[in-house]
C-alpha cells in the first residue's frame, strides 16, 4: 500500500473525483484545497461530488468543475437509493484520481463497496492509513484544525498545499448587488464594520450575545467608524433586532436580505469583521479584510476560518471546547467583554496573522 507519491507528475491521470459533502464551513474551507489540485492538474478534468445545496448555492458557476455530482444524504429513509444513485454516479466517471476530503464513515465506506464491487479506481486518496486509502499523511496530532488534515492528505500526493484563504467564483450579479447595498446605505469602503452575530439555532451558546455585540457597535461608533452592518440569516433574524433597536440609525440591519455570494463582495471593502463561530464567518474569510471570531464552546483550533487575516479570541477558562448544548452560566462569551474585544480590534493589525489568542479571564 502507497502512502506518499508524486501524483501531478502521473500523466495517466486524466479525469479526478474529489469528494466534500459536510457543512456549509467546512466546504468554504475546502475550496482552497480545490484550488490547489486545480494548480496542481493543469488540463485535467476534475468532478466534484457535493451535496446539492452546495452545487447551487456556492458552485453553480464555478469553471475549476467540468461536472457537479450530488446525492442528497439528509433523508436517512433512503439509504439503500442513495447509495446505489451514488455508486452508479461514480462508476460512470471512469476516475483515475479519488481525493477524499470527506473522510468519513460513509464516503470510507462507499468507496469500500466501489473497490469490492470490482470498480479499481488506481489512486485513492484520503486523511487516514486504512482501507479504502492507498494514499495517506502519517498520523496527525489532535485536535487538528479539518484545513491541516486536508493539507497533510494532499501533500501526501505531491499536491502542494498552500492557497491561504478559501477561493468563491462569484457571479457578476453578487457584485453588483453588494454595490447596490453599499450605495443605498452609503457604505464608504473602509469606513464600515460587518457583524455577524448569529449562527444556527441549534447552537446557541456559540452566540456572543446581542447585548455585548450592541455595545462594540455604540462603542466603534463613538470612536469615529460610520457604520455598522449586520448580516445573517433567517436563524438570525431575532437576534439582529435586538442588537439594532440598541444602536441608532447608523446601524444597517442587512439581516436576511442577502444571498449567500454577495457576502463576500460587501466584507471585502469593510475595516474590520466581528463573528461568531458561523458558516457565514468562513464565507467572509475568503476576503483580505481583518476578521475577528469570538469563540467560547467550540475549539478555535478545529473550527476558526481559514485564512491569515482571520483571530480567534477565547476566555482561558476550564470549560471551554465543551461543545455542550446547555449551560447556567455561560462564561465563556461573558468573559469576552466588549472592552476587551474593542481592545483587540485596535491592536488587531499590529498582530501576527492567523493567531488564537486567550483572554485571561481575572
Amino acid at each position: 500500500m502507497r502512502y506518499h507519491t508524486d501524483l501531478p507528475a502521473d500523466p495517466s491521470i486524466r479525469r479526478i473525483l474529489i469528494i466534500k459533502w459536510s457543512a456549509m464551513g467546512d466546504v468554504i474551507i475546502a475550496t482552497a484545497l480545490f484550488e490547489d489540485i486545480v494548480r496542481a492538474f493543469p488540463n485535467r478534468e476534475i468532478h466534484l461530488d457535493t451535496q446539492p445545496a452546495w452545487r447551487d448555492l456556492l458552485f453553480a458557476h464555478d469553471p475549476r468543475f467540468q461536472r457537479i455530482l450530488t446525492v442528497d444524504w439528509r433523508d436517512r429513509h433512503r439509504r439503500f437509493h442513495q447509495t446505489r444513485s451514488w455508486l452508479r454516479q461514480v462508476r460512470s466517471g471512469n476516475y483515475d484520481l479519488v481525493i477524499d476530503l470527506q473522510c468519513n464513515d460513509r464516503s470510507r465506506l462507499l468507496l469500500s463497496l466501489l473497490w469490492l464491487s470490482g470498480h479499481r479506481i488506481r489512486y485513492r486518496l484520503g486523511n487516514r492509513r486504512q482501507l479504502p486509502y492507498n494514499l495517506a499523511p502519517v498520523e496527525l496530532p489532535r485536535p487538528a484544525h479539518t484545513i491541516t488534515r486536508s493539507r497533510a492528505a494532499l501533500e501526501a500526493g505531491g499536491i502542494p498545499a498552500t492557497t491561504p484563504r478559501p477561493v468563491l467564483y462569484i457571479p457578476e450579479r453578487h457584485h453588483a448587488r453588494a454595490q447596490a447595498f453599499m450605495a443605498q446605505h452609503e457604505l464608504a469602503p473602509g469606513d464600515y464594520a460587518i457583524f455577524l452575530p448569529g449562527c444556527n439555532a441549534n447552537g446557541h451558546l456559540k452566540r456572543w450575545g446581542a447585548d455585548r455585540y450592541a455595545a462594540l457597535a455604540n462603542q466603534l461608533h463613538q470612536e469615529g467608524l460610520a457604520r455598522i452592518v449586520l448580516i445573517g440569516g433567517s436563524d438570525e433574524v431575532d437576534e439582529c433586532e435586538r442588537i439594532a433597536r440598541q444602536c441608532g440609525p447608523w446601524l444597517v440591519n442587512l439581516c436576511g436580505q442577502t444571498e449567500i455570494l454577495d457576502i463576500p463582495p460587501l466584507c471585502e471593502s469593510a475595516r474590520c469583521i466581528v463573528a461568531n463561530d458561523t458558516g457565514t464567518a468562513h464565507l467572509a474569510a475568503a476576503t483580505p479584510t481583518p476578521m475577528t471570531v469570538l469563540c467560547g464552546p467550540t475549539d478555535p483550533r478545529r473550527v476558526k476560518p481559514l485564512g491569515d487575516n482571520v483571530t480567534a479570541l477565547q476566555a482561558d477558562l476550564p470549560c471551554i471546547n465543551c461543545y455542550r448544548k446547555t449551560c447556567s452560566h455561560h462564561s465563556c462569551m461573558a468573559m469576552l467583554t466588549p472592552v476587551r474585544v474593542l481592545r483587540h480590534l485596535r491592536t488587531v493589525r499590529e498582530l501576527d496573522a492567523g493567531q488564537v489568542l486567550w483572554v485571561d479571564p481575572a
